[in-house]
């Protein structure tokens, strides 16, 4: 059973010294800032958007939406993949698919 998964320009990347990466990004690529919060930088590249999240790094992070998030989880868990972080307040989970790559499948609007 197909997801009909969409990716969104999102790409997310984790840093513990968030105040060091945003300006990296800011300064020295010179990215927009679209967003700025305690834990998360959002920045403008043209082609997508960069988040910088306060957290453990994982690696770079692309995201899809799906129209039901709770069946996504069960059928990517039955396809090999594992759930690296389940937060349904927000809603969206990370996953790491049998190749690797992490994404996020977050619940479409």
């Amino acid at each position: 059973m197909s997801l009909e998964a969409i990716s969104t320009r999102d790409v997310l990347i984790q840093t513990e010294d968030l105040k060091t990466a945003g300006d990296f990004y800011q300064n020295v690529l010179g990215l927009t800032v679209f967003m700025r919060e305690e834990a998360m930088i959002g920045l403008e590249t043209g082609g997508f958007r960069l988040f910088l999240d306060k957290a453990k790094p994982y690696g770079p992070v692309f995201e899809f939406e799906v129209a039901d998030l709770e069946a996504a989880k069960a059928t990517l868990v039955a396809a090999g993949c594992r759930i690296e972080n389940d937060d349904p307040s927000v809603p969206r989970c990370y996953v790491r698919d049998p190749y690797g790559l992490i994404f996020n499948v977050a619940q479409k609007p």
